[in-house]
């Protein structure tokens, strides 16, 4: 088919180019792609985004939209092909259930806090998806998720439901028990059942997030950082003093550790 070049396009374009490119004249590789064979390129595009927000590069963010969009479309010329739906109904179905899940912007509902939001999301989410049930709703989180995200919505939907820890006390409870179910594991030398402790272990640790408020991926985000950072001074400490840490016994390498840890400590407070 034939494309128009511009100055300057909109997302219509974005769909004439694709299906340029899908052509029979068009280029090989992208004519012959399907929703599976380009999957982990949508996962990788959001992945960069994620990573243009968290360098706080605008620049770089702008680019990175306009890949994750360019995937939006390239799967949904790939359906139009087939007859199913195409960009217009994507756009109508997502306008359509955002106003839906908005009525105290669009309807006569009130909210006045974050969690009134929440709780009408939540209602009009299981209606619209036909869920009677909490557990319904957890059926209803993605599979493909980081288990680290799904044990949070997990941990959260049976909080609704009034399942679980309560309090910080409770948490701690928890993690406690975990923690001695994992130490008797290791003495039967069983590795299923030390997985299964220590994935338990984990579990309860999330549950932790919710009693303080913060998001349990952006926690251990954070802290792999941190831990980044502290290694690269720790390497930079073993250089100065001659150390070769990957020849060094452990006790030599654990002194020159703990002196950053403690500083890091002494830093911060």
């Amino acid at each position: 088919m034939d494309f128009i070049i511009k100055e300057k396009y909109d997302i219509y374009d974005l769909v004439d180019l694709v299906k340029a490119l899908r052509a029979p004249d068009g280029c090989p590789w992208d004519k012959v792609q399907t929703h599976e064979t380009i999957r982990k390129d949508l996962l990788e595009e959001v992945y960069e985004t994620v990573e243009a927000i968290d360098d706080k590069d605008t620049e770089h963010l702008r680019e990175e939209l306009g890949d994750v969009l360019f995937q939006v479309v390239f799967h949904s010329v790939i359906e139009s092909e087939l007859d199913h739906f195409g960009l217009d109904e994507v756009i109508d179905d997502v306008g359509k259930k955002m106003v839906l899940r908005h009525p105290h912007v669009f309807g006569n509902v009130n909210a006045e806090t974050t969690e009134d939001v929440w709780k009408n999301w939540d209602k009009i989410k299981m209606q619209t998806h036909s869920q009677s049930t909490i557990g319904e709703t957890m059926d209803g989180i993605s599979s493909t998720l980081p288990a680290l995200m799904k044990a949070q919505k997990l941990r959260k939907k049976a909080k609704r439901g009034g399942v679980g820890p309560m309090t910080e006390e409770e948490v701690c409870c928890e993690i406690g028990e975990c923690l001695e179910n994992i130490k008797q594991a290791a003495k039967t030398g069983d590795k299923v059942e030390q997985s299964k402790a220590l994935g338990r272990f984990l579990f309860a640790a999330v549950g932790l997030t919710d009693i303080v408020d913060v998001d349990c991926e952006m926690s251990l985000y954070d802290a792999c950082n941190e831990y980044r950072a502290r290694f690269d001074a720790y390497e930079q400490k073993a250089l100065e003093e001659g150390v070769d840490i990957q020849g060094s016994d452990t006790e030599v390498t654990n002194r020159l550790w703990k002196a950053i840890t403690k500083k890091e400590n002494l830093e911060e407070n």
